[in-house]
C-alpha cells in the first residue's frame, strides 16, 4: 500500500470519529441546557405557588379578623337596641332568668319579695330579711337611674312589686324579671314613672 493511500485512509478515520462523536456531545449538550432550563422554571412555578399560598393566608386571616369585628359589632348593635347589654353580664339576672316560667318559692300569694331574696341568696348575696317587696327601697346602694342587674322597687295599690332590671329601653322604661307576676316568674317592661327605686346589692 503506497504512503498517499494511508493517508487518505487515516483522514478519513478522522471524519468518521468526528460525526460519530458530534451527535452524542450535541445531545448531551441539548440535555444539559434542558436540565438546567427546567430547574429554573421549577423553581419560579415554586416561588409563585409560594408566595400565593402567603398572600392567601394573609387574606384569609385578615377577612377572619374583619367578619369577626362585624359580627361582634352588629351583635353588640342588636342587643344594644333591645336593651338586653346595657350594663353588661349580671349574675342576678342569668340566675333570674332560670325560673321564667315556673315559681321556685313554693308560695302561691305575694311572692315576688320571696323570689328576690332567693335569687340574691343563690348568688351570694344577703336578702332583706323580709319578703315585703318595699323592704328592698332601703337595701344595698341606691342607684340615681335604671342598670342591668340592679333590683328594681315599685309601689302599687297595697303594697309593692319588686324584681331584676334585665334591660333598659332607649325611652327610660325598663325590662325586669320578677316572680309573681302572673302567678309565675316573666321578664316584661315597666314604665319609667313605676319605678321608685334602683338599688344594688352591696353584701
Amino acid at each position: 500500500m503506497t504512503l498517499a493511500w494511508k493517508r487518505t485512509l487515516l483522514a478519513a478515520s478522522v471524519v468518521a470519529s468526528a460525526g460519530l462523536a458530534s451527535p452524542a456531545l450535541a445531545g448531551h449538550s441539548r440535555h444539559h441546557v434542558n436540565h438546567s432550563g427546567h430547574s429554573r422554571d421549577a423553581q419560579a412555578r415554586h416561588h409563585t405557588r409560594h408566595v400565593a399560598g402567603v398572600r392567601h393566608v394573609r387574606g384569609s386571616r385578615r377577612f377572619a379578623r374583619l367578619g369577626h369585628r362585624r359580627f361582634s359589632s352588629a351583635r353588640l348593635a342588636h342587643r344594644n337596641a333591645s336593651g338586653e347589654s346595657a350594663g353588661g353580664f349580671s349574675p342576678l339576672v342569668a340566675e333570674a332568668r332560670r325560673y321564667l316560667g315556673g315559681n321556685p318559692t313554693g308560695w302561691a300569694h305575694d311572692w315576688c319579695g320571696k323570689f328576690m331574696n332567693l335569687v340574691l341568696e343563690r348568688t351570694g348575696h344577703h336578702g332583706t330579711g323580709s319578703n315585703f317587696a318595699l323592704s328592698f327601697a332601703r337595701y344595698g346602694r341606691r342607684l340615681s337611674g335604671p342598670q342591668v342587674g340592679a333590683v328594681a322597687v315599685m309601689a302599687r295599690s297595697g303594697g309593692g312589686h319588686v324584681g331584676v332590671v334585665s334591660g333598659v329601653l332607649p325611652n327610660g322604661d325598663v325590662k325586669v324579671i320578677s316572680g309573681n307576676h302572673g302567678h309565675r316568674v316573666a321578664e316584661s317592661v315597666y314604665g319609667r314613672g313605676r319605678i321608685v327605686a334602683f338599688v344594688l346589692p352591696t353584701t
